[in-house]
């Protein structure tokens, strides 16, 4: 619990404002094309350099994987669809409160909170096995 920052591709890939193209699905529902860094799609997508696909620049799926010089790539994320999400500016404040509502039930008043009482022990947290 100590992050100061987080991933969150595929959580905000459904947003407005993420990149990727809408289309309707066959089920009828608007969803957006999403491609993780780490999938093997974005690391064949060699436009980085000039533009063209088939470009010898490296793209940040492949240099993030240190994979750049690689014949044989590794999946390390997915790609597919993901349903409309709407803009990023209603869905940020659900995250928000869901994020205060958490400190709150821990007890402390803010994340730098969280960060002090982790390092200082009065904050500890109990793992749980994926069947409790």
């Amino acid at each position: 619990m100590g992050a100061s920052t987080v991933m969150m591709g595929g959580l905000l890939a459904g947003t407005t404002e993420s990149p990727g193209e809408y289309y309707v699905s066959n089920e009828g529902q608007l969803v957006k094309a999403y491609r993780g860094m780490g999938s093997i799609a974005a690391m064949e997508d060699k436009k980085a350099g000039n533009g063209a696909k088939d470009s010898k620049a490296s793209n940040a799926g492949t240099a993030r994987y240190f994979s750049e010089k690689s014949n044989v790539l590794v999946a390390q994320g997915v790609a597919g669809s993901v349903l409309d999400r709407g803009s990023v500016t209603k869905f940020i404040p659900y995250l928000v409160a869901g994020v205060q509502h958490s400190l709150q039930d821990i007890g402390v008043p803010s994340l730098s909170a969280m960060h002090a009482g982790v390092d200082d022990g009065t904050v500890r947290f109990e793992m749980r096995s994926a069947s409790a």
